[in-house]
């Protein structure tokens, strides 16, 4: 993975004991936890595959993930990986912009259909420095990539409501955002609405995400409460 940009992905992964809890209802604890590993595994294979990226940080002390960084030769960074998805970002970019890095691309690790060729475009679009990219949730309030040149140059705070946040803070830097469309990017899971916009998704064809909801009968169920799509 090489980049001219020299543009770093950084994916927080938190610890995994109890991931996914909005989902209990639908899901028990072991299933969830299954859930979490195939969609990160997802991402990371994507964020693999992605021929614009200089490197790649895990901030966690999860070792499922720690593991999964190891084989793909990525970074493991612990420093904020307590300290929620802003505090583990934070943490990164800020060792990212001490050893003079290009710029950074954040990605949660609950994407399951993202592809490589997703990631690319959004590097593409990318401008040079100063520069903010942003890739929105599918219901435009979740910010779901975002790139940075230089790391820092735009303060971010990702929760339920960040997108519109983080194109105003962009222009409070002088920066006006690149604002790129991906589906795969787009569709991140929290709750159980989620899974069944993955299911009608076409891109979902094909994940292992996909065969992991169809192997627990959660297909069934969202069928049941009339949201699923049907074949």
């Amino acid at each position: 993975m090489t980049s001219d940009k020299d543009i770093w992905a950084i994916i927080p992964v938190k610890e995994m004991g109890d991931a996914k809890q909005r989902l209990s209802a639908m899901l028990s604890s072991s299933q969830r936890r299954a859930l979490a590993e195939i969609m990160l595994g997802e991402v990371l294979d994507a964020v693999a595959r992605s021929q614009g990226l200089a490197g790649v940080c895990l901030v966690t002390i999860e070792p499922f993930a720690e593991a999964m960084a190891q084989r793909l030769d990525a970074r493991i960074i612990t420093e904020g990986a307590r300290e929620g998805h802003t505090g583990s970002v934070t943490a990164a970019l800020r060792i990212l912009a001490r050893e003079g890095r290009g710029g950074m691309l954040t990605l949660p690790g609950d994407i399951p259909a993202v592809t490589a060729a997703e990631i690319d475009s959004v590097i593409m679009a990318h401008r040079p420095a100063p520069s903010f990219t942003i890739a929105p949730a599918h219901d435009e309030l979740g910010s779901n990539a975002v790139i940075c040149s230089p790391p820092g140059a735009v303060p971010l705070r990702f929760g339920d409501n960040s997108y519109f946040p983080h194109l105003d803070a962009a222009r409070a830097r002088g920066i006006e955002p690149v604002i790129v469309a991906c589906p795969g990017i787009a569709m991140d899971i929290d709750h159980p609405a989620d899974l069944a916009a993955f299911l009608r998704l076409p891109q979902s064809a094909g994940t292992r995400t996909r065969a992991f909801l169809e192997e627990t009968g959660l297909r069934e169920q969202l069928l049941a409460m009339g949201t699923a799509p049907s074949r």
